[in-house]
């Protein structure tokens, strides 16, 4: 089954992550530092039996929404954040100039 799970997406900064609780309890998560730069994304994880549901897509577009909002950079480190960036224009613009090229961007 390929059902699609809606998930709401909060920033934990004590602990450098955003979460999504799962239905089963479980979390997907996005860690995260903020340099004077930006924010550097390092990595993102959704539980295994929760792939293929497009909550990774949803974790990007609500964190980088929210780094929006902080009128922030984002410098994405993490391969899942630096392949889904490229794929959605909409947020090209907060991606860290030094990081545009790498991505392909420029």
């Amino acid at each position: 089954m390929n059902e699609r799970v809606t998930v709401q997406v909060v920033d934990i900064p004590a602990e450098n992550r955003f979460e999504a609780a799962l239905p089963d309890g479980s979390k997907a998560i996005v860690t995260y530092k903020v340099l004077a730069t930006g924010v550097l994304i390092d990595h993102t994880e959704v539980p295994e039996q929760w792939e293929g549901k497009g909550i990774a897509g949803q974790l990007a577009e609500q964190v980088l929404t929210d780094i929006r909002g902080r009128g922030l950079l984002v410098l994405p480190v993490c391969p899942f954040f630096a392949g889904w960036i490229p794929r959605h224009p909409e947020f090209h613009d907060l991606v860290h100039p030094h990081y545009k090229r790498a991505l392909g961007l420029e």
